[in-house]
């Protein structure tokens, strides 16, 4: 076994993989970005070092760097993680020049597999299924095109060097297909370095069934059964389970086998997926992944296994731990990624900082996460924030532990997908197992419903909880006075003569809301609008508020940082602001309108040019961010008076992209 391993990678995967190496006693290496200096796989490695600057490209995706460091450090091999350089056999052909041994498969393997089109062509060789598509090296748009016309539309346009959704557009019809192409080519440049792209039948209610393999040096090959990655968003995963709901044994076995055969054909070492598309009684081969999937603990949970360590054990030169018959599955689990983004603007990555972050207890779910409390989430890199695990005895128990782990989970300073997640978790087709690649599409009015006012529940903590702080932050201030017990120092409404009372007016949305707060011997009365609520509580350490509310106690997640407050409750989030009465109020939204930077990123493409006239819908500039292109659009008809940015600029979120004057208006 070695007894040094550099892992290449960041966030929670490298944090995932230094816990199995030091489980193992082996000395863990991490390797750092500028703006990872203080990330937490930092903190847990054995030794950490610099890389470069913090986009990909010099940094994490920079070879000669991180051989720099494997050489430096005295590291015997590399773990690349997944993502980054993972699949580059460029990348796992340097590792072995440099006397470094490769976590993963050969490099022939990663070739063959790493290219879409070669990978099919070697599929359909050994009688894997294949969807019908175009998989050829002419790369001409026009013969892109006429394949496109010949499988039949909906097609889909495929990156032919990467996955995770990048480089992919689904086509309606022939008319889409240029700017398609074009996207899906830049995308996958950005992502992959290659812009090669594959042409597929867009099935329109397809599963998405992967098979984790394995294989070692001695040529035994394994499957550790299927998961289901089915919910997906943007042709992303968001939920995976393991096993699959409603598979039968025959189809389960034919995926099973299939995918062992693909792995055999590649010569494959180590662990790998294979990934298929299924509908109605068929399934064919998609791709496979040569490395570790993100997705990985849900087959962990019911195998009972640490992928990890056979990956490791595997690349040392041991044989496979167990045989094909030793391997079973017990019980159901299904695995979640709380990312940071923004379900109701097409999840568009957010930026900031984790002001307040808490994740359910171990025993309800497994939490892998890079992050901790203060951490910030950059635009540099993927805005996944934790992966949250639970798992049952059966499918409706990991269920209803999911639906708990997610209620108990909170963010806050940076939007994210938590309560989308939560709704996912309760819609009964999910719940049923009735999941397909469309769930997303078309449950979004389930899924993302408009804001709500804030019930009185969470108007009551909201307030309680910066009654509270107050109260604490008086008590603090008399303690390093010189009278302690100074009547001036408190806080409770207290006066000289009579009685009187707070008002606290929280912005909940677009609306004012009003909390008048009389304080009564250990309690607290409050008027909200019409109704009077008796209210008294305590913070715990942990942001829970536990709060008696006319008599009956509920634990409810408060986090508050300057004037703003979130209240956590039963999987729903509510945001509010309080207001200084003393303070403007009412001020105009300069910003109204304006073609701003919806995140901070990278311009990949402008579509227009000052004079020129545009319609509401249009769209006017593309911007890369977090691995993904963000196309922002026009909001009214008009003509472009200015265009502040050009391809390649970097820009701040909130910056004006583009001036529009309204369309009566001619440019001088």
């Amino acid at each position: 076994m070695f007894s040094k391993v550099l892992i290449a990678n960041r966030g929670e995967i490298a944090c995932r993989v230094i816990r199995t190496a030091h489980w193992l006693g082996i000395a863990a290496v991490a390797v750092y970005s500028e703006a990872d200096e203080g990330a937490l796989h930092v903190e847990l490695a054995d030794e950490a070092w610099p890389i470069g600057p913090p986009p990909a490209r010099e940094s994490y995706l920079n070879i000669a760097a991180i051989l720099g460091a494997a050489r430096n450090s005295g590291a015997e091999a590399v773990h690349p993680g997944y993502g980054f350089l993972s699949e580059n056999a460029d990348f796992a052909e340097a590792c072995e020049a440099a006397g470094l041994v490769f976590i993963g498969p050969p490099v022939s393997a990663i070739r063959s597999m790493g290219s879409k089109a070669e990978a099919k062509e070697l599929m359909q060789r050994h009688g894997v299924p294949l969807i019908p598509g175009y998989h050829g090296g002419d790369q001409d748009s026009g013969r892109l095109l006429e394949e496109a016309e010949r499988v039949g539309f909906p097609v889909l346009i495929k990156a032919s060097a990467g996955g995770g959704g990048r480089g992919m557009r689904i086509v309606g019809h022939a008319g889409e297909f240029a700017a398609a192409l074009a996207g899906a080519r830049r995308e996958a440049v950005a992502a992959f370095g290659d812009d090669r792209v594959l042409i597929e039948k867009y099935l329109e209610r397809p599963r998405h069934i992967e098979i984790q393999i394995f294989a070692d040096r001695f040529g035994n090959t394994v499957h550790l059964f299927e998961r289901d990655c089915s919910i997906q968003r943007r042709h992303q995963k968001i939920l995976e389970e393991a096993p699959a709901p409603g598979l039968d044994a025959a189809r389960r076995s034919a995926i099973a086998e299939a995918a062992v055969t693909a792995a055999r054909a590649v010569g494959y070492i180590g662990a790998g997926t294979v990934e298929f598309i299924a509908e109605g009684g068929a399934f064919y081969f998609i791709e496979m992944n040569t490395r570790l999937q993100v997705e990985h603990p849900v087959t962990e949970a019911v195998t009972g296994l640490d992928l990890v360590e056979w990956q490791l054990r595997v690349a040392a030169g041991e044989p496979l731990p167990m045989c094909q018959q030793d391997l079973v599955v017990h019980g159901h689990a299904i695995e979640v990624r709380l990312y940071a983004e923004d379900p109701q603007r097409d999840f568009l990555p957010q930026t900031g900082t984790l002001r307040g972050l808490r994740f359910p207890a171990p025993e309800l779910a497994r939490i892998d996460t890079g992050v901790r409390k203060g951490d910030s989430v950059t635009p540099f890199y993927d805005a996944m924030i934790a992966k949250i695990i639970a798992f049952g005895d059966d499918r409706t128990a990991a269920v209803g532990r999911l639906q708990r782990a997610l209620a108990a989970t909170a963010v806050f300073g940076v939007g994210t997908n938590l309560e989308f997640l939560a709704r996912v978790a309760a819609h009964p087709d999910f719940v049923s197992g009735a999941v397909d690649t469309g769930f997303v599409d078309r449950n979004r009015a389930f899924l993302g419903p408009p804001l709500r006012p804030a019930p009185d529940i969470v108007l009551a903590a909201a307030a309680l909880s910066r009654l509270l702080a107050r109260e604490n932050a008086a008590k603090v201030a008399a303690t390093h006075s010189g009278d302690p017990f100074s009547p001036w120092d408190r806080v409770d409404g207290w006066r000289l003569n009579g009685r009187s009372h707070q008002e606290l007016i929280f912005r909940d949305g677009a609306e004012e809301r009003s909390v008048r707060a009389r304080y009564q011997t250990g309690d607290w009365l409050l008027q909200l609008d019409d109704r009077a609520i008796l209210v008294a509580g305590e913070r715990q350490p942990d942001d829970t508020l536990a709060i008696l509310l006319d008599g009956v106690r509920k634990q409810v997640m408060v986090m508050s940082h300057g004037a703003e407050t979130a209240v956590f409750l039963d999987g729903e989030r509510w945001r509010l602001s309080e207001i200084d009465p003393l303070g403007a109020r009412g001020a105009e939204d300069q910003t109204a309108g304006r073609l701003s930077a919806p995140m901070p990123g990278r311009v990949a493409q402008v579509m227009v040019e000052p004079g020129m006239p545009v319609r509401r819908g249009q769209p006017l500039i593309v911007i890369e961010a977090m691995k993904m292109e963000h196309t922002v659009a026009a909001s009214a008809d008009g003509v472009v008076e200015a265009v502040r940015y050009s391809p390649g600029d970097l820009v701040e979120e909130g910056a004006e992209l583009i001036a529009l004057a309204p369309a009566d208006q001619a440019l001088g």
